[in-house]
């Protein structure tokens, strides 16, 4: 748009600052906030601790310690060193989170060696930040100066004091030479996690030494964490009734439906219901074609199906022995080949009676399964995010942006790798009562063991994939200005006239009468647009 338009538009129409970079809302991740979980390793046993809720160790020694008297803040403190095996080894934790090309972060944390077990010989420790592709392949390296012998610059670590490492160093990450000193971080073309990282190198020689790390953070300070993903289908719930052109119900028992379940699936409100922007997936305790329990199995099959992309639950769990919630996706030509041939996809399913652990896993022949633990306090009855990314060969599981599991090597017999992930899929959403999931537990034990109904609550399901930009675009046609945007991407436009520029945040208007353009003619009141997605 040359600048005389853009100066009778906004003179006009007032679009103002909206006009120039019109990302998302709502998505994950709020800008400013600490991505680690745990990063003070306050969540962990007092004591000496190998548990590291929220951190994935590697190598030989990696322990949570207790002392206020030690720790940068709080009580607990992390302390690593060297495996002691003869050789050049490395050990420490990390954390992997969503990202995308673009994002921006900063990362630092607290070091801190004792002058009774300071780093010695050849050792060496560091923070560091990498950015990665689906298949975990680094495409870019940053790090924090390094704790040595010979210190961070000039003269030896200090012992007995907390050192502030910031993760400014960037290196090539196929040499590992260091290139550059940045102040952030940025997601490269291809990024689809980052990484923060605590390593320590061990020497062949077995030298002594320890460092302490506490206080940890990885922050997101510019840029989508997505991208250049954006919504290009969802389901927001909004309504008062599932859509029929995209959902439908499996329904009766099916003999256990392959897994000795209890419940009758029916298409009553009575077990799914959509209202306050949910979907509201509800089991009942009530006798129904000779079965105890009622619920309800939704599905897409012959109405709505994916290939690739990374697909998102916001979703709600319920507790009790004997509910098995599940978000999953089945293979499209299962009725020519069955199942487990066609493949199966679960993005997130929980034995309501251990609410600390959700599980993602692949079915198509082989069995591929991980685990995502939810930090003390927290459980699956809280609401949560589950994400899947789904590539030509790789397919990567999130809880809240936590990578918790990537797979990239699966069989079948029913055709070469990667079948039979690279076919059409469509979605199921279910709440099971009783199962071989859950150990088959008795009538008389889920009775017992829980309340109901048992309800999972699901705000939304949404499908992401690379786009253009969602960006408003402006033609002046005459004395009218035509707006338009992506047909592509879920988004609507909204509206609101007569605001000040302090006031823009609040009571915007949404515009549904211009589903994919607007004309819009001058008037004599500033008025100001944006879109918002979904």
């Amino acid at each position: 748009m040359n600048a005389s338009l853009a100066r009778w538009f906004r003179r006009q129409v007032g679009l103002g600052f909206w006009l120039a970079g019109l990302g998302l809302l709502l998505l994950p991740a709020c800008r400013g906030a600490g991505l680690l979980g745990n990063p003070g390793f306050e969540a962990d046993g007092r004591g000496e601790t190998q548990n590291l809720p929220g951190w994935n160790a590697y190598g030989g020694n990696t322990y949570t310690e207790t002392s206020a008297a030690v720790a940068h803040s709080g009580t607990n403190y992390f302390k690593v060193y060297q495996a002691f095996n003869g050789q050049v080894n490395y050990t420490g934790v990390y954390q992997d989170y969503i990202a995308g090309p673009g994002a921006v972060y900063t990362a630092d944390g607290w070091a801190c060696t004792t002058n009774s077990d300071k780093i010695a010989g050849q050792n060496a420790a560091w923070l560091e930040v990498t950015f990665r592709d689906a298949s975990a392949n680094i495409l870019a390296l940053y790090r924090s100066l390094l704790i040595t012998t010979n210190g961070l610059a000039t003269g030896a670590f200090p012992v007995n004091k907390w050192v502030d490492l910031a993760v400014t160093n960037q290196y090539n990450p196929v040499t590992q030479i260091l290139t550059n000193t940045v102040r952030q971080l940025v997601a490269p073309a291809g990024t689809y996690f980052v990484r923060y990282q605590v390593v320590f190198a061990g020497d062949a020689h077995n030298s002594a030494g320890s460092v302490y790390f506490d206080d940890l953070t990885l922050t997101r300070v510019g840029g989508s964490p997505y991208g250049s993903y954006n919504i290009v289908w969802s389901d927001e719930f909004n309504g008062t009734s599932l859509n029929p052109a995209v959902w439908t119900y499996d329904t009766g028992n099916n003999n256990g439906w392959g897994n000795s379940e209890l419940e009758n699936y029916t298409s009553r409100t009575n077990n799914a219901l959509v209202t306050g922007g949910y979907l509201h997936v509800m089991a009942q305790k009530e006798s129904l074609g000779g079965s105890s329990y009622t619920s309800a199995r939704i599905k897409s099959q012959g109405l709505f199906s994916l290939q690739y992309g990374r697909l998102e639950w916001r979703a709600q769990m319920p507790a009790g022995v004997g509910f098995w919630p599940a978000l999953w996706l089945l293979g499209t030509n299962i009725n020519t080949i069955g199942w487990p041939n066609c493949g199966e996809i679960d993005v997130m399913e929980n034995n309501g009676g251990v609410l600390g652990t959700v599980q993602g896993s692949l079915h198509s022949g082989s069995d591929e399964t991980g685990y995502f633990n939810f930090l003390p306090g927290d459980s699956v009855t809280n609401v949560h995010t589950y994400t899947l990314d789904w590539t030509t060969n790789a397919i990567l599981y999130y809880v809240d942006g936590h990578l918790y599991q990537t797979q990239t090597s699966w069989s079948s017999a029913s055709g070469a790798y990667p079948f039979p992930f690279n076919q059409s899929f469509f979605i199921i959403m279910n709440l099971a009562v009783g199962g071989n999931y859950l150990g088959n537990p008795s009538t008389s034990t889920i009775n017992s063991g829980s309340t109901f109904p048992g309800i999972m609550a699901v705000d939304y399901v949404r499908l992401y994939r690379p786009t253009a930009p969602l960006l408003l675009a402006l033609t002046r046609t005459n004395s009218a200005v035509l707006l338009t945007w992506p047909t592509n991407i879920v988004c609507h436009l909204q509206g609101q006239t007569n605001a000040t520029s302090g006031a823009l945040g609040t009571n915007w208007t949404d515009l549904t009468q211009y589903p994919n353009s607007a004309r819009l003619a001058p008037t004599n009141r500033g008025a100001y647009y944006r879109l918002v997605s979904p």
